[in-house]
């Protein structure tokens, strides 16, 4: 580990040099890529100062214990080398995970797309609480939420929601989000008191940037037309909707929260340059033969990761086999507890993966 180490910090001085050269700062999308390793490599270097300063200590305490007749003094140096010790222990398991392959993408902001699946008009009120689960928690982290689109069912349900969640590190919060969840439950218009069983889609995509991918204009068709729902005076009456069509793939995408035809644009590129970047991003890990999320899943559509038993008074994640209580915190935004435990057994998983 000593070498790797010697050879992170070089590499670090490396690209700090690179990034004073002019060359390099006139071209963004290169300063931009250094920036984001020189950040990584930062936090790394800090550590291993600190590592290097804890095997001193243990040097230096060591050597006293061998040549100091002083009691006191030796009770001192003994303290300081226990103490030192589970230190270093600790210290060689922050490296080992800060040493892992970092996730490109966890930086970004991510985009959220949440569908109503199995089971009418509960699947559709689930889709509307899950939705409100996750904006609620993404405001207790301090990120932006903005709504792009949104298909309503009934009163208090949702078909569709896609939504932003604008801030750094959003993505490392939510990239195992993507699935199937389940909701067990008695439906308010259940007469006799049955527990039915409905689904939901989510699926994350992290932000891409213009740098990240390239859109040709004559791969697109725009389409204009008038908003629908929520939106006072303007809906109905301007086409200040937008939906582009990316012709090669098919893929559509729609904006019609703003009033602004120019500002619904813009925010159906961006869900559109994600949702191509995230195409390219599956297409090289299937050549790489990895797994896009790590250990904890694919991230498919169609894989069950999650059940919300109200009944029980259980969230269980079937990824990782744990379970939490307490599912109307939950629903309010309280799920730090299960994104950390997802992240401890993806790093754990990759840990055991690198010492075979």
């Amino acid at each position: 580990m000593i070498d790797k180490l010697l050879k992170i910090r070089t590499e670090y001085e490396e690209i700090s040099r690179k990034m004073g050269d002019p060359a390099v700062a006139s071209d963004p999308k290169a300063f931009r890529d250094l920036a984001k390793k020189e950040k990584h490599l930062r936090s790394i270097v800090e550590l291993i100062g600190r590592y290097e300063k804890c095997l001193k200590n243990i040097e230096e305490s060591d050597a006293m214990l061998q040549t100091e007749k002083d009691p006191e003094m030796l009770t001192m140096a003994k303290d300081e080398l226990t103490r030192s010790r589970i230190e270093r222990t600790a210290l060689e398991e922050e490296l080992k995970v800060a040493l892992l392959p970092k996730d490109p993408n966890d930086d970004k902001s991510v985009i959220m797309e949440i569908r109503a699946g199995a089971g009418g008009d509960e699947a559709a009120l689930f889709a509307a609480e899950v939705s409100r689960m996750y904006m609620r928690y993404a405001e207790k982290k301090g990120y932006k939420i903005a709504v792009i689109d949104r298909s309503e069912s009934g009163p208090n349900g949702l078909k569709e929601v896609i939504f932003k969640i604008d801030g750094q590190g959003a993505y490392s919060q939510f990239k195992y989000e993507s699935g199937v969840h389940r909701v067990q439950r008695v439906p308010e218009t259940e007469a006799q008191g049955r527990i039915h069983t409905s689904t939901i889609t989510v699926a994350v995509l992290p932000e891409a940037e213009e740098v990240d991918i390239e859109i040709r204009a004559q791969d697109l068709r725009i389409d204009k037309f008038r908003s629908s729902g929520p939106g006072g005076q303007n809906v109905n009456k301007t086409e200040s909707a937008v939906r582009i069509t990316h012709l090669p793939t098919g893929i559509a995408v729609a904006s019609q929260t703003e009033r602004s035809q120019i500002q619904n644009k813009i925010i159906a590129m961006e869900v559109l340059r994600s949702k191509l970047y995230q195409i390219e991003e599956d297409r090289l890990s299937k050549e790489r033969g990895d797994m896009r999320l790590g250990q904890v899943g694919s991230g498919e559509r169609n894989e069950k990761i999650r059940t919300y038993n109200f009944p029980q008074d259980r969230l269980t994640d079937h990824r990782i086999h744990q379970s939490w209580s307490n599912l109307p915190g939950i629903m309010e935004g309280d799920i730090q507890d299960v994104i950390d435990k997802l992240n401890l057994d993806d790093q754990s998983k990759k840990l055991a993966a690198i010492s075979k």
